[in-house]
């Protein structure tokens, strides 16, 4: 399943059989254009098989190396490797990140009718390594640990990589419900934000906001302001416990309905259009637009101690981590952009507006450690 679900993100095409392999061999096997086989092969090996992949060194020297791939990563990839930095790019599931599994992004600068996460991140990628940056996954990255001119991370596969600076751009997992059909309606009627272009698609609509937290009751509010007919759902008894008064009241005055003890167990609608959902109890509500408020997990157990991070896990920059610059991190020339970062807006344009500007920050901390080198 886990190589099921590595084709599909990677978007490759595939077909599947549920049997047992020829002889009793290890699964899962892994049939390829041509008539190769592979016996229970890493994800990595099937890529490079493909000739998709690019095989790292043992151990790689770069200038900068950016870990994941996401619009914030591959902004770094593109500004890096155009001016003049030897640019690596590690991504441990597939190129795009999240982004990339987008059914559209309608809110993104120049695009007026919309681009799909696939396209856009796509593009990036072309863009990137047409300035010579490369790209390489699936390599996970395992550690990160300080050195004197260049850090050294350590991926999976025994491979590391030793940079003068690293961009740390791995992201963060919404939590979704483990609800069947989501990824149908993600992107075009189910959002895990409710900016301005949300709040107008859905003025006149019926939509409903799943979560018990203060981010939650803003974003009903947010909505019923905009003219939305909004139902604030939430699996607690009391909406007391996890919320704020004032907000609380800020929903009885903008009429949003408000239902305890409330959880979705199944999504109704076609072409990615929302139509209803049913609760667990068996009510089924016509809902036309749905936004998950669960919070996000950020991607970065692997650091250890190596940065400081805030209570949730979030990598913390500038001043907050007593840094010179306000990406950076609290080890010097290491950086952090995009949703991994803490108090980050979680957009796609402004991860891409932090990859870009994380790279003037690059060039002035490389300046910082010559000029110091000199001074000795």
């Amino acid at each position: 399943m886990r190589m099921l679900e590595f084709a599909r993100a990677n978007k490759l095409p595939y077909t599947w059989e549920d049997t047992d392999p020829p002889g009793g061999g290890a699964v899962p096997l892994v049939r390829l254009p041509g008539g190769g086989e592979l016996q229970a092969p890493t994800t990595g090996q099937v890529l490079r098989a493909l000739g998709i992949g690019l095989e790292l060194a043992p151990r790689e020297e770069v200038d900068l190396l950016v870990v994941g791939a996401g619009p914030a990563g591959l902004a770094a990839a593109v500004y890096g490797a155009s001016e003049g930095l030897d640019t690596l790019v590690v991504e441990g599931t597939a190129l795009g990140g999240q982004a990339g599994s987008s059914r559209r992004i309608e809110n993104y600068l120049g695009f007026p009718a919309g681009i799909t996460g696939t396209e856009l991140t796509s593009r990036a990628v072309t863009q990137a390594r047409k300035f010579n940056a490369r790209t390489a996954t699936p390599y996970r990255a395992l550690s990160l640990e300080p050195g004197n001119g260049r850090h050294l991370v350590r991926l999976d596969d025994d491979r590391q990589v030793a940079a003068r600076a690293v961009l740390l751009a791995t992201g963060a997992q919404y939590r979704r419900l483990p609800v069947d059909r989501l990824s149908e309606f993600e992107g075009l009627t189910v959002f895990y934000a409710a900016g301005a272009p949300e709040s107008q698609l859905c003025t006149g609509s019926r939509v409903a906001v799943v979560g018990g937290g203060n981010s939650a009751g803003q974003a009903a509010v947010w909505l019923a302001r905009g003219g939305a007919l909004v139902t604030l759902l939430h699996r607690r008894a009391d909406l007391h416990e996890t919320m704020s008064d004032y907000l609380i009241h800020e929903l009885e005055r903008y009429d949003v309905i408000v239902r305890d003890r409330s959880e979705i167990a199944a999504l109704h609608g076609e072409d990615a259009r929302l139509e209803a959902v049913t609760l667990r109890n068996g009510e089924r509500l016509p809902i036309s637009f749905l936004f998950f408020f669960l919070g996000a997990l950020p991607c970065t157990d692997w650091l250890d101690g190596a940065v400081a991070r805030d209570d949730r896990g979030f990598i913390v920059t500038g001043t907050e981590a007593d840094a010179e610059y306000l990406l950076e991190t609290s080890l010097p020339s290491v950086f952090a952009a995009g949703d991994v970062r803490s108090r980050s807006t979680k957009r796609c344009a402004a991860a891409v507006g932090e990859g870009a500007m994380a790279v003037q920050f690059v060039h002035a901390s490389l300046s910082r450690i010559v000029s110091a080198e000199g001074a000795r």
